[in-house]
């Protein structure tokens, strides 16, 4: 091999973090990913519910309430227990999606991890590309399941009446109306937006910050959880910096009228319709309170992962 030839290759794997991927595959090693997976989504949402509605409720009302308004509203009309309303479909939900978008991360580092070997390439890391690429296929699989889910929450979210008087009854309820309506995947295309590049981003960071305290000598296994938590929550705020406007336009994609949608009913549509009456702005109400709440819940739900695999393991 001449030096040309390795200078190209070095150009292709660089820069690169150093990780101590299993040597394990096969079934059981996807059971440890899903479960661990799943315990992470349950803390993301126990965690981050009461953010999460008061998000959905900022991004979705016309005018400029604030998050402080949006909470005094909320407590004096429905309670304490107003912050957890919605919660069942995303505590299923959640935990299903982080599962998917942790197991298939996962299964993808482990891919590369062999294609890598295969042309003898840093038999144990990855390029950062290789990482985004791992967080972009894990996003996008993701969204199939995020989007029914979010739908529902935000549907039930947005009622502010007693759930005898309401429109949906409960979450199964929500889910049977939106599927007869055909509208259960609304926003998806918006979802897969913000999810696929937003994932990319998320793992990329996360690795990157693992692979530097790997580079200090430390194994997986010896990095703290308090460190874990920390690079979780860097790593949610750069999703949600990347791609906050997606949700915008999502979220609102999914409060609109089943029939007729008064914003349209595709992501340009939308985006130019929410530009047209509430300005630039409106593309990051909420953002504030949603990275309040970004840091807490990803912190959460990496270091709930990472204890749960070394458990297990």
């Amino acid at each position: 091999m001449d030096s040309q030839q390795v200078m190209s290759e070095e150009l292709f794997v660089s820069p690169q973090v150093v990780d101590d991927l299993t040597e394990i595959h096969g079934f059981n090693k996807t059971v440890k990913d899903v479960f661990s997976g799943t315990v992470g989504g349950v803390a993301q949402v126990l965690v981050g519910q009461p953010f999460d509605i008061i998000k959905v409720r900022l991004q979705t009302m016309p005018g400029n309430t604030t998050a402080w308004e949006a909470i005094a509203d909320l407590v004096r009309y429905e309670g304490l227990r107003g912050f957890y309303k919605g919660t069942m479909a995303p505590l299923v939900g959640v935990g299903a999606c982080v599962s998917c978008q942790f197991g298939v991360n996962e299964a993808m580092k482990r891919m590369f991890k062999d294609i890598n070997r295969s042309r003898g390439r840093f038999e144990n890391s990855l390029s950062l590309g290789q990482y985004y690429t791992c967080g972009f296929v894990s996003g996008s699989a993701n969204a199939v399941l995020a989007t029914p889910i979010e739908h529902v929450r935000i549907r039930m979210q947005l009622q502010k009446e007693a759930l005898a008087n309401a429109q949906y009854k409960s979450t199964l309820d929500c889910t049977g109306k939106l599927l007869k309506e055909g509208a259960l995947m609304r926003g998806f295309s918006a979802t897969l937006m913000r999810t696929s590049h937003g994932f990319g981003v998320y793992f990329l960071t996360y690795e990157t910050l693992i692979g530097w305290q790997l580079s200090l000598g430390l194994r997986r296994d010896q990095i703290s959880a308090w460190k874990a938590c920390l690079f979780g929550a860097v790593s949610g705020a750069c999703f949600w910096a990347m791609t906050y406007p997606f949700d915008v336009v999502k979220s609102v994609m999914q409060a609109d009228k089943l029939k007729n949608p008064a914003y349209g009913t595709n992501v340009v549509q939308v985006a130019k319709n929410i530009y047209k009456e509430r300005g630039l702005r409106a593309f990051t109400k909420g953002f504030t309170p949603t990275m309040l709440r970004s840091l807490p819940v990803n912190g959460a739900t990496f270091a709930a992962f990472e204890v749960t695999m070394r458990l297990l393991n």
